[in-house]
């Protein structure tokens, strides 16, 4: 099957950043299906503070974003795990979901982000706080396609192996991260980390990033979206720059690899459980 990522430099225009975003999928070829296209993480919303995701929030049935990319969804006739966008949660804050939805704009599932970025880095922003905006999600998600079952996480997630041996357990196959990776962790760790979560889960990983200066380059992404094997290859990618990365993917090379090293039988140690 096609996947295709999509890599952007997300401002905090909405409108100009969902217009870069058609302009996009209007170029984009396909005539298979089903097509699974992945956008990064604050897609239609990145660079500013924080805060300003709370005056384009909505409830899960309302949000006018949600509803937008999902038309988006119908009109290209694809399978959309439409990046991120602020939901309303508690205590004034928001949750950072990433939503999947089909090739006629029927949502499939979500995943509210878990872990939120609360690190300091030797960038212009210098420190982040995830939390004074997001609340954490609650659960772990892995939704049934007709292609196979996807496991969803975000970003900052990809350091937590817990999560992604929890999603192989749950029967992932193919695990999307839509991201927006520092430049200053991402030039170490990002595929490291992407190569590692694949070979553990024996999954295809499809994260798909922000890249470049935001805000004016008070926030600078490392971009390098790509598509990882289940055998730890980097079958695509794209270092740099804005647009379309595509590959083939086959879900039939699984089997043999988790027949050869079958790690879920040999683990000796206790499934993770999510901390309430």
């Amino acid at each position: 099957m096609q996947v295709s990522l999509l890599q952007c430099q997300s401002g905090r225009d909405v409108e100009e950043n969902l217009k870069f975003i058609r302009e996009q999928l209007d170029l984009l070829e396909s005539s298979e299906r089903p097509h699974l296209v992945v956008l990064p993480e604050c897609c239609l919303l990145f660079g500013g503070h924080e805060r300003q995701q709370l005056a384009y929030a909505g409830n899960d049935a309302d949000s006018e974003l949600k509803q937008t990319l999902a038309a988006l969804a119908k009109q290209y006739g694809i399978y959309l795990v439409a990046g991120t966008i602020p939901i309303l949660a508690d205590e004034g804050r928001v949750f950072s979901r990433s939503y999947l939805f089909d090739d006629n704009g029927e949502t499939l599932g979500h995943y509210d982000k878990l872990h939120l970025f609360d690190v300091d880095v030797d960038d212009g922003t210098k420190s982040y706080r995830e939390s004074d905006t997001f609340c954490p999600g609650e659960a772990i998600s892995v939704i049934d396609t007709p292609f196979g079952k996807v496991g969803m996480a975000i970003c900052y997630d990809i350091r937590f192996a817990d999560l992604f041996r929890a999603m192989r357990l749950q029967g992932a196959e193919i695990i999307v991260l839509p991201a927006a990776f520092t430049r200053v962790t991402g030039r170490v760790h990002w595929l490291p980390l992407l190569q590692a979560r694949a070979i553990e889960t024996q999954c295809f990983v499809l994260a798909a990033a922000q890249w470049g200066e935001h805000n004016q380059g008070r926030r600078e992404t490392w971009g390098h979206s790509c598509v990882i094997s289940p055998w730890g290859e980097v079958q695509a990618i794209q270092p740099e720059g804005c647009g379309w990365l595509s590959a083939e993917i086959d879900l039939a090379t699984l089997e043999g690899i988790r027949r050869n090293i079958p790690v879920v039988a040999h683990n000796r140690f206790e499934p993770p459980k999510l901390k309430r």
